[in-house]
């Protein structure tokens, strides 16, 4: 599977998610909350191995996307910022729902643009083979990715790669103590 084709699936698993929260009661808020945190790990894995391997690889590609990568950057760290809050929030809380609507429609603008825009002109540029290799890269990369959203931290090499491991490391123990703890 090559990055576009890795990354689009990602996208499409992202939206079955939605689609599920979407189609929820107003009173299903343990499915709503199950939802909500598998969003949030899909969402920040995804974030971190596009800003780790992914925008970094389509820069040196071509430069004159760069301000498509940068728009892209911005959206991410708004869509960790939702989600670092709906991480904490309660799914009874009043602003749940709408909290993850605005999310919602934020992360389908944003693949909107990735797909129609950001996708061809990377196919474009790159090979078949690049994009093969970066495909690959990006597999398996989601194993040390972050599993949580960290609004504050680097989206750009280096430090973004300095720091993804550690916080990846915490955010499966933390992942792991949770599980315990709710069983």
């Amino acid at each position: 599977m090559d990055a576009i084709e890795l990354l689009t699936a990602d996208h499409q698993k992202v939206e079955t998610l939605f689609s599920r929260f979407e189609a929820a009661g107003p009173r299903a808020t343990t499915t709503k909350r199950r939802l909500v945190d598998q969003i949030i790990t899909e969402l920040s894995v995804h974030a971190g191995i596009e800003e780790m391997l992914f925008y970094p690889a389509v820069r040196r590609a071509d430069s004159a996307l760069g301000d498509q990568v940068l728009e892209a950057l911005e959206e991410h760290h708004g869509a960790k910022t939702f989600l670092a809050e709906l991480e904490r929030l309660p799914a009874q809380a009043e602003r749940f729902d709408a909290k993850v609507a605005v999310l919602i429609e934020q992360i389908r603008h944003h693949v909107k643009e990735e797909e129609g825009e950001l996708f061809p002109a990377v196919r474009k540029v790159m090979s078949k083979e690049d994009l093969a290799d970066l495909g690959e890269a990006l597999e398996n990369a989601k194993a040390t990715a972050p599993t949580r959203a960290h609004p504050h931290q680097p989206d750009v090499p280096p430090f973004n790669i300095v720091m993804g491991l550690p916080m990846a490391i915490a955010d499966r123990a933390v992942g792991a103590v949770r599980h315990l703890v709710s069983r």
